[in-house]
């Protein structure tokens, strides 16, 4: 059966918009108010972060809001019960992105189950290399959640075919050699790995990391990504506005509005 992730790429007829939110930030309950938000001002799938305290592939924009969430008390409960709340009023597909040993403390089967009881769609597991990821695929297709696998500009052609058989749901592109966070301009050699991923996989290609302005993701889409990832754009926003809830929520909306237009 098609997933709902599966669903909203093939049915859509254009480039979605994934927008990235950490959990339980800068609180559970204002946390699930700016999912709402960026459902609609146009996100078509939204990536909810498990905060971590060591979060090795995220940028400053992202640890920040980590930290901020964890000192709200946020826990992989407080995930799932986050999870579904926002499934209890929307259809639109959840992504969780999270680290191993959240995941292994849990036991593997336990949160994939746990997720996939809440409503998550699929998950992708920042620190998880292909050699080790087969107990998390296992799990998750036993639990009907799509495995979400990275790839990124020095994937081999051999290593990228072995990350197709094992992935669903789409092929997460690292658009930079670095951590999370927005960029002057897209790195070129990005532009020419979209097009070879495309040409070896019937899976969407979608970049994420390093991508913060309208024309950024325009250029993505001009080169055939089937989407884009936006994260710590948005982020900032929650950053920026921490002492007024209302400006918030508008200024997260605003964002992905803008990021959506640049899509349609």
């Amino acid at each position: 059966m098609t997933s709902r992730i599966g669903l909203a790429f093939s049915g859509a007829g254009r480039p979605l918009l994934v927008a990235c939110l950490v959990a339980g930030d800068p609180d559970e309950r204002t946390s699930l108010d700016l999912m709402k938000e960026a459902e609609n001002c146009g996100a078509d799938i939204i990536e909810l972060v498990m905060p971590h305290s060591d979060p090795v592939a995220d940028g400053p924009v992202m640890q920040k809001a980590m930290q901020r969430a964890l000192s709200a008390g946020t826990t992989p409960d407080t995930l799932f019960s986050q999870i579904r709340n926002f499934r209890s009023v929307s259809k639109t597909p959840l992504l969780v992105l999270t680290y191993a040993n959240i995941v292994v403390q849990r036991g593997i089967a336990t949160f994939y189950r746990e997720a996939a009881e809440a409503g998550a769609d699929g998950i992708a597991i920042a620190d998880v290399p292909l050699e080790e990821s087969d107990p998390f695929c296992v799990a998750a297709r036993n639990e009907g959640i799509d495995p979400v696998l990275f790839i990124s500009q020095t994937t081999s052609r051999e290593r990228l075919e072995r990350i197709v058989a094992g992935a669903g749901g789409f092929l997460y592109l690292v658009a930079v050699l670095g951590v999370t966070g927005a960029r002057e301009q897209i790195d070129p050699r990005v532009i020419g790995h979209i097009r070879a991923v495309k040409a070896a996989s019937a899976l969407p290609v979608v970049p994420g990391f390093g991508i913060g302005t309208a024309g950024q993701v325009r250029e993505l889409v001009r080169a055939g990504a089937d989407g884009v990832i936006v994260g710590s754009a948005i982020v900032r926003e929650i950053e920026r506005t921490l002492e007024d809830p209302f400006a918030m929520r508008e200024a997260v909306g605003g964002k992905v509005r803008e990021m959506a237009s640049a899509l349609r």
